[in-house]
């Protein structure tokens, strides 16, 4: 049980703010399956994500009572864990959709690189928060942080799922920056990624280097790989200010939409909602964000402050890549928006990153 003196510095309104873009969610899955064909939504996913978010909120609860200062002892066991159950997709995992990334528990399908995304958090924040304060980092200090994401990145590509692998490779730079790296490292290592471009292009499968073209000129084949990206943008545009009410969206309801309740949900929000709506969303989402920094800013322990940071940027990274790729700003990578998105495993994932968020907002004072 947790002590009162926990409860009185626990951020009761952020909680609000979490199921409210919750509750904006569920509406927004109902009006995307709705479109769809038999089962009826209140049979089918929409049943599903209602249940998926309740667990979320079990899971988010179980992190916010559990100290989070023994996940530091307990960062590689839940690194290996996790990248045990990666491999054990490979070799055992469900294939769906051109892809292999579930493994199917009874009537769970878990997909094991969501938890990773947290996992590796956990892991670099433990390495960075032991390094010797104000030191910037040189070639030496990146070495295992560098492991330690390629590894998981490399087994999620395979799946393959490049989305959720660039998403980790994102979080842990932001981590790596926010470490502070020597000037001479960051241009160099710049450098090293710049040439290995080429080779990076050439171990992309066929499609993924589609998406890729078609995030730089989607016109040039509008009826085939550039289609999800000119219907979403017109989803977007066609809701102007005000939007056209919910349940009234035209491009979802004729099935224009690909992905509606996953990947291009905020396509379907955006039609109903238009402009006020869809940045209404996004400032609640910045609230999170800013109050995540805050979160960071306010720990007294090193531990703390790179696993909000880390938890933070995991949840903001995946609120721009997912609006920018419904917008044609970004290729389509297949990366759910938060607490919007349909999906259990992303649900249980965010939960958990909101969880350790609260978890370390209310520890910051000590009182062991």
């Amino acid at each position: 049980m947790l002590d009162r003196r926990l409860l009185h510095h626990f951020d009761w309104e952020i909680l609000l703010l979490v199921f409210a873009l919750g509750g904006i969610g569920l509406a927004s899955v109902y009006s995307a399956v709705t479109a769809d064909p038999p089962p009826a939504p209140f049979r089918g996913l929409f049943a599903k994500q209602i249940l998926w978010f309740g667990l979320g909120m079990l899971v988010m609860t179980a992190a916010v009572v559990f100290p989070y200062r023994h996940l530091d002892r307990l960062a590689y066991p839940l690194y290996l864990g996790c990248l045990f159950l990666l491999a054990a997709v490979i070799l055992y995992g469900k294939f769906a959709g051109g892809s292999r990334r579930w493994l199917v528990l009874g009537p769970l399908h878990l997909q094991p690189s969501e938890l990773f995304k947290v996992a590796v958090v956990i892991v670099l924040a433990r390495y960075y928060s032991r390094l010797p304060v104000g030191q910037p980092l040189c070639f030496r200090d990146l070495v295992r942080p560098v492991l330690l994401t390629a590894i998981p990145c490399a087994l999620i590509a395979v799946q393959p799922d490049l989305g959720t692998a660039c998403l980790i490779g994102l979080v842990a730079a932001t981590l790596t920056l926010f470490a502070g790296v020597a000037w001479r490292t960051l241009l160099a290592g710049a450098a090293l990624l710049a040439a290995l471009l080429p080779l990076g292009w050439s171990l992309l499968k066929e499609y993924q280097k589609q998406r890729i073209l078609t995030f730089l000129n989607p016109d040039q084949d509008p009826l085939g790989a550039g289609y999800h990206i000119i219907q979403s943008k017109i989803a977007i545009g066609s809701g102007l200010l005000t939007g056209k009410g919910y349940l009234q969206g035209t491009q979802n309801a004729l099935s224009f939409l690909p992905e509606e309740h996953t990947d291009f949900i905020f396509s379907v929000l955006a039609e109903e909602w238009g402009a006020l709506g869809s940045l209404a969303v996004l400032g609640l989402f910045l609230l999170l964000v800013l109050w995540g920094g805050s979160v960071a800013y306010r720990s007294r322990d090193p531990f703390g402050v790179f696993l909000a940071v880390g938890l933070t940027a995991l949840i903001a990274w995946q609120v721009v890549i997912n609006v920018g790729m419904t917008m044609g700003l970004l290729p389509v990578v297949g990366v759910p928006l938060p607490l919007v998105s349909y999906g259990g495993s992303s649900t249980v994932a965010v939960a958990i990153c909101l969880g350790l968020l609260f978890n370390v907002s209310m520890r910051r004072v000590h009182y062991e």
